[in-house]
Protein backbone atom coordinates (compact mmCIF):
# COMPACT_ATOMS: atom_id res chain seq x y z
CA UNK A 1 0.00 0.00 0.00
CA UNK A 2 1.35 3.42 -1.01
CA UNK A 3 1.03 6.13 1.62
CA UNK A 4 0.79 9.45 -0.18
CA UNK A 5 2.08 12.66 1.35
CA UNK A 6 -0.74 14.97 2.38
CA UNK A 7 -1.02 17.98 0.12
CA UNK A 8 -3.43 20.86 -0.27
CA UNK A 9 -6.29 20.47 -2.70
CA UNK A 10 -6.99 22.67 -5.70
CA UNK A 11 -9.67 22.45 -8.36
CA UNK A 12 -9.17 22.98 -12.10
CA UNK A 13 -12.68 22.95 -13.49
CA UNK A 14 -14.09 19.52 -12.66
CA UNK A 15 -10.67 18.07 -11.81
CA UNK A 16 -9.51 17.94 -8.20
CA UNK A 17 -5.73 17.89 -7.74
CA UNK A 18 -4.07 17.00 -4.44
CA UNK A 19 -5.53 16.44 -1.02
CA UNK A 20 -5.84 12.69 -1.54
CA UNK A 21 -7.65 12.92 -4.88
CA UNK A 22 -6.70 10.24 -7.43
CA UNK A 23 -3.47 10.91 -9.30
CA UNK A 24 -4.48 12.52 -12.59
CA UNK A 25 -2.88 12.27 -16.03
CA UNK A 26 -1.97 15.34 -18.05
CA UNK A 27 -0.68 16.02 -21.52
CA UNK A 28 -0.20 18.99 -23.86
CA UNK A 29 -1.30 19.73 -27.39
CA UNK A 30 1.43 20.26 -29.98
CA UNK A 31 -0.54 22.13 -32.63
CA UNK A 32 -1.02 25.93 -32.57
CA UNK A 33 -4.22 27.08 -30.91
CA UNK A 34 -4.89 29.07 -34.07
CA UNK A 35 -5.66 25.69 -35.65
CA UNK A 36 -8.89 25.44 -33.71
CA UNK A 37 -10.20 22.25 -35.29
CA UNK A 38 -6.81 20.54 -35.01
CA UNK A 39 -6.53 21.57 -31.37
CA UNK A 40 -10.03 20.36 -30.52
CA UNK A 41 -9.39 17.07 -32.30
CA UNK A 42 -6.19 16.48 -30.37
CA UNK A 43 -7.82 17.35 -27.04
CA UNK A 44 -10.66 14.90 -27.72
CA UNK A 45 -8.18 12.17 -28.70
CA UNK A 46 -6.27 12.75 -25.47
CA UNK A 47 -9.46 12.61 -23.45
CA UNK A 48 -10.52 9.39 -25.15
CA UNK A 49 -7.10 7.87 -24.39
CA UNK A 50 -7.51 8.72 -20.69
CA UNK A 51 -6.10 12.20 -20.08
CA UNK A 52 -7.70 14.17 -17.24
CA UNK A 53 -6.36 17.63 -18.18
CA UNK A 54 -4.77 19.09 -21.30
CA UNK A 55 -2.40 22.06 -21.48
CA UNK A 56 -2.33 24.53 -24.38
CA UNK A 57 0.47 26.95 -25.25
CA UNK A 58 -0.65 30.56 -25.68
CA UNK A 59 2.12 32.66 -27.22
CA UNK A 60 0.34 36.00 -27.75
CA UNK A 61 -2.64 37.90 -26.43
CA UNK A 62 -4.86 37.23 -29.42
CA UNK A 63 -4.30 33.48 -28.91
CA UNK A 64 -6.72 33.61 -25.98
CA UNK A 65 -9.50 34.51 -28.38
CA UNK A 66 -9.45 31.00 -29.82
CA UNK A 67 -10.23 29.57 -26.40
CA UNK A 68 -13.83 30.74 -26.76
CA UNK A 69 -14.35 27.98 -29.35
CA UNK A 70 -11.93 25.44 -27.90
CA UNK A 71 -13.09 25.39 -24.27
CA UNK A 72 -16.79 24.52 -24.91
CA UNK A 73 -15.81 21.79 -27.38
CA UNK A 74 -13.08 20.21 -25.25
CA UNK A 75 -15.13 18.34 -22.65
CA UNK A 76 -12.11 18.23 -20.35
CA UNK A 77 -10.33 20.74 -18.05
CA UNK A 78 -7.75 22.88 -19.86
CA UNK A 79 -4.63 24.69 -18.68
CA UNK A 80 -3.15 27.71 -20.48
CA UNK A 81 0.65 27.61 -20.71
CA UNK A 82 1.95 31.18 -20.66
CA UNK A 83 5.38 32.76 -20.37
CA UNK A 84 6.39 36.33 -19.52
CA UNK A 85 3.25 38.22 -20.67
CA UNK A 86 0.73 38.62 -17.88
CA UNK A 87 -1.90 40.01 -20.26
CA UNK A 88 -2.16 36.60 -21.95
CA UNK A 89 -2.95 35.07 -18.56
CA UNK A 90 -5.63 37.68 -17.92
CA UNK A 91 -7.19 37.06 -21.33
CA UNK A 92 -7.14 33.27 -20.84
CA UNK A 93 -8.82 33.53 -17.44
CA UNK A 94 -11.45 35.84 -18.88
CA UNK A 95 -12.06 33.32 -21.69
CA UNK A 96 -12.83 30.61 -19.11
CA UNK A 97 -9.61 28.59 -18.85
CA UNK A 98 -9.55 26.18 -15.89
CA UNK A 99 -5.90 26.52 -14.90
CA UNK A 100 -2.95 28.78 -15.74
CA UNK A 101 0.72 27.91 -15.94
CA UNK A 102 2.75 31.08 -15.41
CA UNK A 103 5.77 31.86 -13.26
CA UNK A 104 5.08 35.09 -11.33
CA UNK A 105 8.78 35.97 -11.14
CA UNK A 106 8.90 36.31 -14.91
CA UNK A 107 5.91 38.54 -15.65
CA UNK A 108 7.14 41.89 -14.40
CA UNK A 109 6.51 44.05 -11.35
CA UNK A 110 4.17 43.50 -8.44
CA UNK A 111 1.29 45.30 -10.10
CA UNK A 112 1.20 42.68 -12.86
CA UNK A 113 1.38 39.84 -10.36
CA UNK A 114 -1.49 41.38 -8.40
CA UNK A 115 -3.60 41.62 -11.56
CA UNK A 116 -3.13 37.94 -12.35
CA UNK A 117 -3.73 36.90 -8.74
CA UNK A 118 -6.91 38.96 -8.54
CA UNK A 119 -8.26 37.49 -11.77
CA UNK A 120 -7.36 33.94 -10.75
CA UNK A 121 -8.98 34.36 -7.34
CA UNK A 122 -12.16 35.85 -8.76
CA UNK A 123 -12.51 33.00 -11.26
CA UNK A 124 -11.33 30.17 -9.00
CA UNK A 125 -8.42 29.35 -11.31
CA UNK A 126 -5.31 27.68 -9.81
CA UNK A 127 -1.83 28.68 -10.93
CA UNK A 128 0.79 26.12 -11.86
CA UNK A 129 4.39 27.12 -11.28
CA UNK A 130 6.76 25.25 -13.57
CA UNK A 131 10.52 25.10 -13.10
CA UNK A 132 12.57 23.16 -15.64
CA UNK A 133 16.29 22.51 -15.76
CA UNK A 134 16.47 24.19 -19.14
CA UNK A 135 14.69 27.36 -18.10
CA UNK A 136 16.09 28.38 -14.70
CA UNK A 137 17.93 31.70 -14.53
CA UNK A 138 21.50 30.76 -15.47
CA UNK A 139 22.81 34.15 -14.34
CA UNK A 140 21.73 33.27 -10.82
CA UNK A 141 22.00 29.48 -10.96
CA UNK A 142 25.17 28.44 -12.78
CA UNK A 143 24.28 24.76 -12.81
CA UNK A 144 21.19 22.58 -12.59
CA UNK A 145 21.09 20.95 -9.17
CA UNK A 146 18.16 19.68 -7.11
CA UNK A 147 18.78 22.46 -4.61
CA UNK A 148 18.80 25.18 -7.29
CA UNK A 149 15.64 23.83 -8.90
CA UNK A 150 13.82 23.89 -5.57
CA UNK A 151 15.12 27.36 -4.66
CA UNK A 152 13.92 28.68 -8.02
CA UNK A 153 10.48 27.13 -7.51
CA UNK A 154 10.20 28.55 -4.00
CA UNK A 155 11.00 32.05 -5.28
CA UNK A 156 7.90 31.90 -7.49
CA UNK A 157 5.81 30.29 -4.76
CA UNK A 158 6.75 32.99 -2.28
CA UNK A 159 5.67 35.74 -4.68
CA UNK A 160 2.19 34.24 -4.88
CA UNK A 161 2.05 33.61 -1.13
CA UNK A 162 3.02 37.23 -0.45
CA UNK A 163 0.02 38.22 -2.56
CA UNK A 164 -2.30 35.99 -0.55
CA UNK A 165 -2.63 33.30 -3.23
CA UNK A 166 -2.26 29.61 -2.36
CA UNK A 167 -4.21 27.72 -5.06
CA UNK A 168 -0.88 26.56 -6.41
CA UNK A 169 0.40 23.47 -8.20
CA UNK A 170 4.17 23.10 -8.51
CA UNK A 171 6.12 21.30 -11.21
CA UNK A 172 9.87 20.72 -10.94
CA UNK A 173 11.45 18.81 -13.82
CA UNK A 174 14.85 18.21 -15.37
CA UNK A 175 16.20 15.93 -18.06
CA UNK A 176 18.27 14.08 -15.45
CA UNK A 177 16.46 11.27 -13.66
CA UNK A 178 18.26 11.67 -10.34
CA UNK A 179 18.05 15.47 -10.22
CA UNK A 180 14.31 15.33 -10.88
CA UNK A 181 13.69 12.75 -8.18
CA UNK A 182 15.79 14.52 -5.58
CA UNK A 183 14.35 17.97 -6.33
CA UNK A 184 10.78 16.76 -5.87
CA UNK A 185 11.71 15.05 -2.61
CA UNK A 186 13.32 18.25 -1.33
CA UNK A 187 10.33 20.38 -2.32
CA UNK A 188 7.83 18.02 -0.69
CA UNK A 189 9.65 18.53 2.59
CA UNK A 190 9.30 22.31 2.38
CA UNK A 191 5.74 22.89 1.12
CA UNK A 192 2.47 20.99 0.98
CA UNK A 193 1.28 22.21 -2.41
CA UNK A 194 0.18 19.51 -4.87
CA UNK A 195 2.95 18.60 -7.30
CA UNK A 196 2.93 17.73 -10.97
CA UNK A 197 5.69 15.22 -11.67
CA UNK A 198 7.46 13.96 -14.76
CA UNK A 199 10.75 13.98 -16.64
CA UNK A 200 11.12 16.87 -19.09
CA UNK A 201 12.43 16.44 -22.63
CA UNK A 202 12.42 12.68 -22.04
CA UNK A 203 12.77 11.78 -25.71
CA UNK A 204 10.63 9.33 -27.60
CA UNK A 205 9.56 5.71 -27.72
CA UNK A 206 10.93 3.10 -25.37
CA UNK A 207 13.64 5.38 -23.95
CA UNK A 208 11.08 7.95 -22.87
CA UNK A 209 8.79 5.27 -21.43
CA UNK A 210 11.58 3.67 -19.39
CA UNK A 211 13.07 6.88 -18.01
CA UNK A 212 9.67 8.37 -17.22
CA UNK A 213 8.59 5.16 -15.52
CA UNK A 214 11.66 5.23 -13.29
CA UNK A 215 11.04 8.82 -12.21
CA UNK A 216 7.29 8.57 -11.81
CA UNK A 217 7.41 5.14 -10.19
CA UNK A 218 10.09 6.17 -7.71
CA UNK A 219 8.29 9.35 -6.65
CA UNK A 220 4.82 7.79 -6.53
CA UNK A 221 6.10 4.90 -4.41
CA UNK A 222 7.55 7.54 -2.08
CA UNK A 223 4.10 9.11 -1.83
CA UNK A 224 5.00 12.14 -3.97
CA UNK A 225 2.91 13.21 -6.93
CA UNK A 226 -0.66 14.41 -7.43
CA UNK A 227 -0.72 14.67 -11.20
CA UNK A 228 1.66 13.27 -13.83
CA UNK A 229 2.82 13.60 -17.42
CA UNK A 230 4.96 11.39 -19.63
CA UNK A 231 6.61 13.98 -21.91
CA UNK A 232 7.10 12.15 -25.20
CA UNK A 233 8.26 13.55 -28.53
CA UNK A 234 5.63 13.08 -31.23
CA UNK A 235 1.89 12.53 -30.95
CA UNK A 236 0.95 13.38 -27.34
CA UNK A 237 -1.77 10.70 -27.39
CA UNK A 238 1.06 8.15 -27.15
CA UNK A 239 1.92 9.52 -23.70
CA UNK A 240 -1.35 8.44 -22.15
CA UNK A 241 -1.04 4.62 -22.30
CA UNK A 242 2.38 4.84 -20.64
CA UNK A 243 1.05 7.06 -17.86
CA UNK A 244 -2.01 4.84 -17.39
CA UNK A 245 0.15 1.73 -17.26
CA UNK A 246 2.38 3.24 -14.57
CA UNK A 247 -0.62 4.09 -12.38
CA UNK A 248 -2.32 0.76 -13.04
CA UNK A 249 0.85 -1.17 -12.22
CA UNK A 250 1.19 0.66 -8.90
CA UNK A 251 -2.51 0.09 -8.15
CA UNK A 252 -3.23 3.82 -8.28
CA UNK A 253 -5.70 3.60 -11.16
CA UNK A 254 -8.35 1.00 -11.74
CA UNK A 255 -7.47 -1.48 -14.51
CA UNK A 256 -10.65 -3.03 -15.89
CA UNK A 257 -8.91 -5.47 -18.21
CA UNK A 258 -5.43 -6.77 -17.46
CA UNK A 259 -3.68 -8.72 -20.21
CA UNK A 260 -1.03 -11.31 -19.33
CA UNK A 261 0.95 -12.58 -22.31
CA UNK A 262 4.17 -14.53 -22.66
CA UNK A 263 7.30 -13.36 -24.50
CA UNK A 264 7.11 -16.53 -26.64
CA UNK A 265 9.96 -18.95 -27.23
CA UNK A 266 10.86 -21.95 -29.35
CA UNK A 267 8.01 -23.91 -27.73
CA UNK A 268 5.43 -21.61 -29.31
CA UNK A 269 3.78 -23.12 -32.35
CA UNK A 270 4.98 -21.24 -35.44
CA UNK A 271 1.38 -20.79 -36.56
CA UNK A 272 0.62 -18.61 -33.49
CA UNK A 273 1.36 -14.87 -33.51
CA UNK A 274 0.97 -14.19 -29.80
CA UNK A 275 1.70 -10.46 -30.10
CA UNK A 276 -1.00 -9.94 -32.71
CA UNK A 277 -3.40 -12.14 -30.76
CA UNK A 278 -2.84 -10.40 -27.42
CA UNK A 279 -3.15 -6.98 -29.06
CA UNK A 280 -6.43 -7.91 -30.74
CA UNK A 281 -7.82 -9.45 -27.56
CA UNK A 282 -6.96 -6.33 -25.55
CA UNK A 283 -8.41 -3.97 -28.15
CA UNK A 284 -11.59 -5.92 -28.63
CA UNK A 285 -12.37 -6.70 -24.99
CA UNK A 286 -11.55 -3.14 -23.91
CA UNK A 287 -13.89 -1.71 -26.51
CA UNK A 288 -16.71 -4.06 -25.49
CA UNK A 289 -16.39 -4.29 -21.73
CA UNK A 290 -14.14 -1.63 -20.18
CA UNK A 291 -16.87 0.88 -19.37
CA UNK A 292 -19.17 -1.78 -17.95
CA UNK A 293 -16.40 -3.21 -15.80
CA UNK A 294 -15.40 0.24 -14.54
CA UNK A 295 -19.01 0.94 -13.58
CA UNK A 296 -19.05 -2.37 -11.69
CA UNK A 297 -15.60 -1.66 -10.18
CA UNK A 298 -14.66 -5.08 -11.50
CA UNK A 299 -11.29 -6.12 -12.94
CA UNK A 300 -10.76 -9.13 -15.20
CA UNK A 301 -7.38 -10.73 -15.92
CA UNK A 302 -6.95 -12.30 -19.35
CA UNK A 303 -4.03 -14.60 -20.20
CA UNK A 304 -2.77 -15.11 -23.75
CA UNK A 305 -0.05 -17.76 -23.55
CA UNK A 306 1.96 -19.37 -26.29
CA UNK A 307 2.79 -22.92 -25.23
CA UNK A 308 1.58 -25.99 -23.36
CA UNK A 309 4.29 -25.81 -20.64
CA UNK A 310 3.65 -22.60 -18.63
CA UNK A 311 0.55 -21.60 -20.56
CA UNK A 312 -2.11 -23.78 -18.93
CA UNK A 313 -1.02 -22.81 -15.43
CA UNK A 314 -1.04 -19.08 -16.16
CA UNK A 315 -4.31 -19.30 -18.09
CA UNK A 316 -6.03 -21.22 -15.31
CA UNK A 317 -4.84 -18.68 -12.70
CA UNK A 318 -6.34 -15.83 -14.74
CA UNK A 319 -10.07 -15.17 -14.92
CA UNK A 320 -10.04 -16.32 -18.51
CA UNK A 321 -7.32 -17.21 -20.96
CA UNK A 322 -5.93 -19.27 -23.77
CA UNK A 323 -2.82 -21.43 -23.86
CA UNK A 324 -1.13 -22.52 -27.05
CA UNK A 325 -1.08 -26.12 -28.06
CA UNK A 326 0.01 -27.60 -31.35
CA UNK A 327 -1.28 -27.38 -34.86
CA UNK A 328 -2.63 -23.86 -34.34
CA UNK A 329 -5.03 -24.93 -31.60
CA UNK A 330 -5.37 -23.33 -28.17
CA UNK A 331 -6.89 -24.42 -24.89
CA UNK A 332 -9.61 -22.10 -23.56
CA UNK A 333 -9.74 -21.59 -19.78
CA UNK A 334 -12.41 -19.85 -17.71
CA UNK A 335 -12.35 -19.36 -13.95
CA UNK A 336 -9.69 -21.98 -13.46
CA UNK A 337 -11.25 -24.69 -15.60
CA UNK A 338 -10.42 -25.87 -19.08
CA UNK A 339 -13.40 -25.32 -21.35
CA UNK A 340 -12.40 -26.74 -24.73
CA UNK A 341 -9.96 -26.44 -27.62
CA UNK A 342 -10.42 -23.61 -30.14
CA UNK A 343 -8.78 -22.28 -33.26
CA UNK A 344 -6.94 -18.96 -33.48
CA UNK A 345 -9.80 -17.36 -35.38
CA UNK A 346 -12.18 -18.24 -32.55
CA UNK A 347 -10.15 -16.76 -29.68
CA UNK A 348 -11.55 -13.22 -29.53
CA UNK A 349 -15.19 -14.22 -29.62
CA UNK A 350 -14.65 -17.13 -27.24
CA UNK A 351 -12.97 -14.89 -24.67
CA UNK A 352 -15.64 -12.22 -25.13
CA UNK A 353 -18.32 -14.82 -24.45
CA UNK A 354 -16.58 -15.86 -21.22
CA UNK A 355 -16.26 -12.23 -20.10
CA UNK A 356 -19.97 -11.76 -20.68
CA UNK A 357 -20.71 -14.83 -18.55
CA UNK A 358 -18.56 -13.49 -15.72
CA UNK A 359 -20.15 -10.04 -15.85
CA UNK A 360 -23.68 -11.46 -16.01
CA UNK A 361 -23.19 -14.00 -13.24
CA UNK A 362 -24.89 -13.11 -9.97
Amino acid sequence: MITRKKTRQVRAGSLIIGGGAPVSIQSMTNVPVEDVEGTIGQIRALKEAGADLVRLALRKEESAGYLKKIIPAAGIPLCADIHFNHRIALAAIKAGINKVRINPGNIGDQSRVKEVVRAAKDSGVPIRIGVNGGSIDRKKYHEVTPENLVESALEHVTILEDNGFEDIVVSIKATDVFATIEANKLFSEKRDYPVHIGLTEAGYGIGCAVQSSIVLGHLLLAGIGDTIRVSMTGDPVNEIPVARSILETLGMRFQAIRIISCPTCGRTDTSLDILALATEVDRNLSARFRKRLEEMNRSITVAVMGCEVNGPGEASEADIGVAGGRGGKLLLFSRGEKVHTIGVDEVVEALAAEVEKIISAK
